[in-house]
């Protein structure tokens, strides 16, 4: 289950990096040839309407960065200040990585709960009484705001919120546990590139290294 949800994660990120990247170079082109003095093709590419093409790209970015956001906990690329954290005894530095998780895990779960309701009060809740049948106009209920060019649901849009910091919340959670098993913690490697052979030396082990700018393990999961 766990291995879907990953697949799924990473494929929707991929998915929206090509739509969003795609859209802006059809928009640029077709802003740039609009401009050319060609009356025949410019008169064609002027009825072809685009204006909506930055507002869903920016929309794409939004999505993606929320979900961009949960797959880093799970894969250790985020960015962290760990020097002090390194210096402390494997014991005491197990505390405070457990400590931190857990904190991450309850403000995402914050997040996500604050967003959700946010997004349920934007006109979330009019589209589910709506689609189930009940009378809205009797409840007093009106249709949320929309978004200015594609015109879509707000609340569709702002769905990123809750989704993406509830994921989040679960990964940290993940993490946590994973450390508390095995005192190991997810380590992505920045200069390693996909699909290439590593020729360094395998017998290295970045957690065993006592120079201050690794992770180290609190030795549960070390190999010998």
């Amino acid at each position: 289950m766990l291995k879907v949800l990953d697949h799924l994660e990473e494929w929707l990120i991929a998915t929206l990096m090509a739509a969003a990247t795609t859209l802006i170079f059809v928009a640029v082109v077709h802003r740039y040839l609009s401009g050319l003095p060609w009356p025949a093709m410019q008169d064609a590419l002027l009825e072809i309407n685009i204006s909506w093409a930055q507002e869903l790209c920016i929309y794409m970015f939004v999505w993606m960065a929320k979900f961009g956001a949960a797959y880093g906990v799970r894969t250790g690329i985020h960015v962290g200040v760990d020097v002090l954290i390194n210096r402390l005894a494997p014991g005491v530095r197990g505390k405070f990585i457990v400590f931190g998780l857990l904190a991450g895990a309850l403000f995402t779960g914050t997040v996500a709960y604050l967003g959700a309701h946010f997004v349920w009060e934007n006109g979330a809740h009019y589209a589910f009484y709506r689609a189930v049948g009940v009378d809205t106009e009797a409840l007093g209920l009106f249709e949320g705001p929309t978004t200015p060019d594609l015109e879509w649901p707000t609340w569709m849009v702002y769905c990123a919120i809750p989704l993406g910091s509830s994921l989040m919340c679960f990964r940290f959670l993940q993490v946590a546990w994973s450390f508390i098993r095995t005192g190991e913690l997810p380590h992505h490697d920045h200069g390693h590139v996909e699909g290439i052979e590593d020729e360094g030396d395998e017998s290295i082990i970045p957690y065993n290294l006592d120079d201050n700018l690794h992770p180290r393990s609190t030795g549960k999961g070390d190999r010998s």
